[in-house]
């Protein structure tokens, strides 16, 4: 899995998981779109787990943000003169409607299931992820042609960014439809910065259990117009911080690749850190619910082994590691 560049015009090619030109309009692709969709949904609705690390490693990451950074004066020419095949072509629209419907489907049918890992089987579930991201870390590595001093500096920069992010204290943020909007511009930025979970900044403005107590009621039929309305607000405040943030993205892809994707990487290095296994809540909220607990990390030699065994937890990890190398090898042989 390899992305071209072009040192003279420091462009960025759709990658190679596309394959060939009569394939990106195929069915096949749509189905592997809609499966890369889901996973990045499913990745999106765990806080401390980017959706943006997962397109990345699944090859699909700059063609993404290219897309979503086309909709622009032209797509708005194009749509209006009534050339609907070209605006479509200018968008990338079949790409982005089966990656968005697998996005979706991925938060609807397992918003639930995260939070009751989460929950129940906290350790073993961040185990799981801490794996996916180390190894994640070592593929996208890959991705750097060279290793530049201003590549090194940007790395550390974003290393110490996303640890700082994950230190600010939970919020308790209210919905009022203004403060619900700012958050899903911040969060959804976030969300296609490999390292840096949408969730996360969710749990930080304090509504993301709000937002997935949403997603839940109205996949279950229970709505109503007060929580249509804050539905609409956020996937507004989504759309606006997707389409602004987008285009600055693509920009420093396509002209300072290398420094981007190593600061990119340090992020995904810093996000670690709230990735630990070995946490515990507090025993001021060990019987709360999980939205109120306050966790501290545990050492080994401390650890409560009821809550899992520290061999089965490493374990866990170098398993989920190893299924994402694994993955990418066979990824590159097709």
């Amino acid at each position: 899995m390899t992305i071209s560049d072009d040192s003279s015009e420091s462009t960025v090619a759709i990658d190679p998981a596309v394959h060939s030109p009569e394939e990106i309009g195929s069915v096949r692709m749509d189905v592997i779109n809609v499966l890369r969709g889901f996973c990045m949904g499913a990745a999106d609705t765990v806080p401390g787990v980017s959706g943006g690390t997962v397109a990345l490693i699944l090859g699909h990451y700059h063609r993404l943000v290219g897309a979503i950074s086309r909709v622009d004066s032209t797509l708005v020419k194009l749509a209006f003169s009534g050339n609907v095949s070209a605006a479509a072509k200018h968008l990338d629209f079949r790409f982005l409607a089966t990656l968005g419907f697998g996005i979706a489907l991925g938060i609807v049918t397992l918003s639930g299931a995260m939070h009751w890992l989460l929950d129940h089987r906290m350790p073993q579930t961040l185990a799981v992820f801490l794996g996916l991201m180390v190894a994640s870390v070592w593929i996208v590595k890959g991705y750097i042609n060279r290793w530049s001093p201003q590549c090194i500096v940007g790395m550390l920069l974003g290393a110490v960014a996303a640890v700082a992010i994950t230190m600010i204290p939970m919020g308790n943020g209210n919905m009022s439809l203004p403060y619900l909007f700012l958050s899903a511009s911040v969060a959804i930025c976030a969300m296609i910065l490999p390292g840096i979970s949408g969730a996360f900044v969710l749990l930080l403005f304090g509504v993301y259990h709000n937002v997935t107590g949403l997603i839940k009621d109205a996949a279950k039929g229970n709505i109503s117009l007060d929580s249509i309305t804050q539905i609409l607000v956020f996937c507004g405040g989504c759309l606006f911080g997707l389409l602004a943030f987008s285009r600055l993205l693509k920009w420093l892809l396509e002209h300072h690749r290398d420094v981007t994707m190593a600061t990119l990487i340090g992020l995904m290095i810093g996000s670690l850190r709230k990735l630990w296994p070995l946490q515990m809540p507090t025993a001021e909220t060990a019987n709360e619910k999980l939205k109120f607990r306050v966790m501290e990390f545990v050492s080994p030699s401390d650890w409560d082994t009821a809550a899992g065994s520290f061999p089965v937890l490493i374990g866990l990890a170098v398993a989920a590691a190893v299924v994402v190398l694994v993955a990418e090898k066979v990824a590159v042989k097709e």
